[in-house]
């Protein structure tokens, strides 16, 4: 069984690139955001960022899924490392951008439950992976096909 997360604040494109590197890799896509209970996205919904008490039990569905799957990729915020604990993938993909390109990123998505408002609560929360994590870390500068082909080609120097 192997697991690659891919993370970072809402907006980084972490779906894009988790659902490029599955198909790729012929794995399992975990959309992260599928697994919230309805009162964690009636919550970000109205503009309130979620506690860790919010976290635990959405990680611990994620987690449970994961371990359900020989192969998969997991597409979820996991901005603290207590969080990326739980998960325990075997391989960590980073997305990072500066602030003002991934708001412009959230004001230009139709049809998702994170309001851009919350963005200052995520680069607050956020807890970078350190080295002892073995990140791979991708900027999302590139256009999503190039990032995705970037990342795809450094999980690969990681897979196990």
């Amino acid at each position: 069984m192997t697991t690659i997360l891919v993370m970072g604040v809402s907006g980084c494109g972490k779906t894009t690139v988790a659902a490029g590197i599955a198909q790729r890799l012929g794995w399992t896509l975990l959309e992260g955001d599928s697994f919230h209970p309805p009162a964690n996205v009636a919550k970000m919904a109205s503009g309130t960022p979620l506690t860790d008490d919010d976290r635990w039990p959405w990680l611990r569905a994620i987690a449970a899924e994961m371990r359900r799957h020989d192969n998969c990729v997991v597409a979820c915020s996991a901005l603290k490392r207590a969080y990326r604990a739980i998960l325990a993938p075997d391989v960590l993909v980073y997305l990072v951008g500066a602030k003002d390109l991934i708001a412009g990123r959230l004001l230009a998505r139709k049809g998702h439950f994170m309001p851009p408002a919350l963005l200052d609560s995520q680069f607050a929360t956020l807890e970078p992976p350190g080295p002892e994590e073995h990140p791979i870390v991708a900027p999302i500068d590139p256009p999503p096909s190039e990032l995705i082909e970037i990342a795809l080609i450094r999980v690969k120097e990681h897979l196990p």
